[in-house]
């Protein structure tokens, strides 16, 4: 049995969870998220606890219980209280500014790097250094943030790019002076 997937969703109050066939409507204070259920996996609702059951016990149905259950989650918490993934950008001139829908990076690149942003993602600039990426869906805001960081990674040497908030980069030691 899925330790993961025997587990009960406990939502609040302010969040409606709805299924119609095989999908599943989360409604919240922050908005609505819908997702297609896996075969083999039902979903059971009562008052405010949510049980994700399947239906035998083969291995795809296994596979997908705790799968299941995990995104239920995600939804929930993603419509009641969303999800945010910090940036951080380190080199010398390196900076972020929004114009509209429009994140524009500098980034030591001859012009600046242009990043459109998607429908359904915020994203707040501290001090031109400090990015925050929010958004009620989970696997959204954290391919927001991928595709971001993708920009100008990191490099080893001196740490100039961008990086997640709290990601330790493993410094090298440069060239060593000519030793004869």
């Amino acid at each position: 049995m899925s330790r993961i997937g025997k587990q009960p969703i406990t939502f609040p109050k302010n969040v409606k969870v709805s299924q119609s066939g095989s999908v599943v409507k989360v409604e919240g204070p922050k908005g609505t998220l819908s997702s297609k259920m896996p075969d083999g996996v039902a979903m059971t609702v009562r008052e405010n606890q949510l049980t994700i059951e399947r239906a035998s016990d083969d291995r795809l149905a296994r596979s997908y219980h705790g799968l299941a259950r995990t995104l239920v989650q995600n939804m929930v918490t993603g419509v009641s209280a969303g999800f945010e993934k910090g940036l951080e950008i380190s080199g010398v001139g390196y900076r972020a500014e929004l114009a509209g829908s429009t994140l524009k990076l500098v980034l030591g690149f001859s012009s600046p790097v242009e990043y459109s942003i998607p429908k359904g993602i915020d994203i707040k600039i501290e001090k031109q250094v400090n990015l925050v990426v929010s958004g009620i869906n989970k696997e959204l805001v954290g391919r927001v943030a991928s595709e971001i960081r993708a920009l100008k990674k990191p490099e080893p040497y001196k740490g100039k790019g961008i990086k997640y908030a709290g990601e330790h980069i493993r410094r090298k030691a440069g060239k060593a002076a000519g030793a004869k």
